[in-house]
């Protein structure tokens, strides 16, 4: 079952990806809103505030990692990025813009259906979710889980909601490593299928880490546990009254 009405906003230069795509999602319940340019797709975004992006990289006039980088100045909107792009580096920069994961073309339908998914449905728990837990802090940072915002030194960093995601799951499992499958299973919701799967998670992490991490090169909280994954450092405590 599909999240009812969700609008999708779908950018390719190629009018054959947009129609298939349009035409694939719609039938399931979407609502699809396309581009066929970096320029249209801005424009389009900020006019219609679509839930989801899925985004090509390679486009005329502005490409992707472009729009991924204007968006992400005023939005948290998932973005799912489509690439040609044959290395790894190269495939993974868009997430370093911004992007919440990525898709090597030619691909499945419905992998992407099926992530489109689990981003969606992580979306929604979120906007429906009450935590109990309330606020908490660790060192200088400030966590409130119930308005999904991170202060650090009084100061509100910005988080999209991958990062807020990732940082909770390892602040509830501060002292025990997570292995980058575990993570990915949490927070992007599918298995690894490939091994460059597990790069989008490393990605996250550092992204995480130049927005907490006093000095990310070595880093205080998030700590890399070879062999495994990744461990939170510091236990939190809760803070009951802070103003977020």
């Amino acid at each position: 079952m599909v999240e009812s009405k969700a609008t999708i906003l779908v950018v390719d230069d190629e009018i054959a990806v947009r129609r298939i795509l349009n035409t694939r999602l719609s039938m399931i319940g979407y609502d699809i809103i396309t581009a066929a340019d970096g320029d249209e797709a801005l424009e389009v975004f900020w006019r219609e505030r679509p839930d989801l992006v899925i985004l090509d990289v390679m486009m005329p006039k502005r490409d992707g990692y472009y729009v991924c980088q204007e968006i992400r100045r005023e939005s948290d909107t998932p973005i799912i990025m489509l690439t040609a792009l044959g290395d790894v580096a190269d495939r993974i920069t868009g997430l370093r813009f911004g992007a919440d994961d990525y898709l090597v073309k030619p691909f499945s339908p419905k992998e992407l259906e099926a992530r489109i998914h689990c981003i969606l449905r992580r979306t929604k728990k979120q906007q429906n979710e009450v935590e109990e837990a309330g606020v908490l802090r660790i060192a200088n940072l400030v966590i409130d889980t119930n308005r999904r915002k991170v202060l650090q030194n009084g100061n509100v960093l910005r988080l999209t909601h991958i990062e807020f995601d990732l940082l909770h799951l390892l602040v509830n499992q501060a002292g025990n490593p997570l292995s980058r499958t575990d993570i990915l299973t949490a927070i992007w919701g599918y298995v690894p299928r490939r091994h460059s799967d597990l790069r989008v998670v490393d990605v996250h992490v550092s992204r995480l880490r130049s927005k907490i991490e006093e000095d990310p090169r070595q880093p205080e909280f998030i700590i890399t546990e070879r062999g495994t994954g990744y461990l939170f450092r510091k236990a939190p405590s809760s803070a009951a009254s802070i103003a977020v």
